[in-house]
């Protein structure tokens, strides 16, 4: 398949013209014009490209790429690395920020909260990222900390009363700790995301609203996992997830 007619695809899917995001979503950094193998992963590290760079990959779709808006322009350091290696490899960069985030079906949201067995009902906060629903299986706050530990492999932390009734959720992957407050005035019992900070502890406190810690890229890895197995279907291009891993 082209690569221009793989971006085209991946544009249809995922709309990224319906985002107002930090980064451009789509084709980063071009390489070979015919595409037969994509690696998928979470950012588009060193580790990444030179995984795929030995599986003789074609091109690396992620979440996390590169030209972050406030970041320095040049290319040095740590980017003229990464960026020299995909050159050098004919390797092309995919990534799609927000609006892997936010698909309805593939997106990280969607796809962490079919793993965690959630109920979705709605979509709320900035440009429609806060998801909100139901956890059938119910519990306390423990119980929820330790099933989404569980689920994604990793120890979450909680914040709030460890006893609180959990039956409505609303939560956002990666550095979300933002929506916390989102999240409260919703009337749920409990927030999931990747990220905590300082505030986050007296806000679950005093909003007696349980806050879930469970790692940024813990929380993304299923949204990329979930569209490089619909692109694999829909167009018979060779797809392989590669989870490097990171504790934060």
């Amino acid at each position: 398949m082209r690569l221009n007619d793989v971006v085209s695809t991946l544009d249809a899917l995922l709309e990224p013209w319906r985002y107002k995001d930090y980064a451009p979503n789509g084709l980063q950094v071009e390489g070979r014009a015919e595409v037969g193998w994509i690696v998928t992963g979470v950012t588009a590290s060193q580790a990444l490209i030179e995984a795929a760079a030995v599986r003789g990959a074609d091109a690396i779709l992620v979440h996390h790429g590169y030209f972050w808006k406030g970041e320095d322009a040049s290319i040095s350091g740590m980017k003229r690395q990464r960026i020299r290696s995909l050159l050098q490899h004919d390797i092309s960069l995919l990534a799609y920020h927000l609006p892997l985030d936010g698909h309805a079906e593939w997106g990280n949201n969607a796809s962490l909260g079919r793993m965690l067995g959630f109920e979705a009902q709605g979509q709320a906060g900035e440009q429609g990222l806060l998801w909100h629903g139901q956890w059938p299986e119910g519990g306390d706050a423990a119980r929820l900390n330790q099933h989404v530990s569980s689920i994604l492999g990793r120890s979450a932390l909680l914040l709030g009363r460890t006893g609180k009734p959990v039956r409505r959720v609303a939560w956002c992957t990666g550095g979300a700790q933002g929506f916390f407050a989102d999240a409260i005035s919703l009337g749920v019992d409990a927030f999931i995301t990747g990220e905590a900070s300082e505030q986050n502890y007296h806000m679950a406190m005093e909003s007696d609203v349980a806050f879930i810690a469970a790692g940024h890229h813990a929380t993304e890895r299923y949204g990329i996992q979930s569209l490089g197995e619909h692109l694999m279907k829909s167009t018979g291009i060779k797809v392989e997830f590669i989870d490097i891993n990171n504790p934060v």
